[in-house]
């Protein structure tokens, strides 16, 4: 998607929350924050953006999100349980009601047996509601798989905040 496309996205999301008085929360990974800082490029959007951790360790991830050590040796940084357990420690560690968060492998290292570059898992979470994502964007560099990846994150937000199943093509979520 480009730049604009990222943009009505991120507007889209701050309109729906805001009619439906929620505050977002982002817990980033390999995108390093990108989530967040396309949410608030948006002119007023601190009456909907609470707050974003950028978790890129391990011990990030458990320090400010309370991931489980367990939960992390048992599947790994790089899968949907971590994804699940960081939008959850997201909310519970911030005001919003709403939460997003990623974590993958955007290259052009970090590979392993099983999960390849361009793995990337999405969480979002509003009340009992759960959406996880898995995408495989493939070794499109590192750069375009951050961007892939913010556009699924605002995707996901916005699917939520406007109490929509998930769009076409997406798996159902497991935790």
């Amino acid at each position: 998607m480009s730049d604009t496309s990222t943009e009505r996205l991120a507007t889209d999301v701050l309109a729906a929350c805001r009619a439906r008085g929620l505050m977002t929360v982002t817990a980033e990974s390999c995108t390093g924050g990108l989530v967040s800082a396309a949410l608030t490029a948006i002119a007023g959007s601190s009456d909907v953006v609470d707050r974003g951790f950028v978790t890129y360790t391990n011990a990030a991830k458990q320090e400010m999100l309370g991931v489980q050590e367990a939960t992390l040796a048992a599947h790994g940084a790089v899968s949907a349980e971590t994804a699940a357990a960081m939008a959850a420690g997201a909310l519970a560690n911030s005001r919003a009601q709403i939460s997003v968060s990623v974590t993958g492998i955007a290259g052009p290292g970090g590979a392993t047996p099983g999960k390849p570059v361009g793995l990337v898992h999405f969480a979002a979470r509003r009340g009992d509601r759960l959406l996880l994502r898995e995408e495989r964007f493939g070794a499109i560099g590192r750069d375009a798989v951050r961007a892939a990846s913010v556009d699924v994150a605002l995707g996901l937000l916005l699917a939520l905040a406007t109490d929509r199943d998930q769009a076409a093509g997406e798996a159902p979520g497991r935790p």
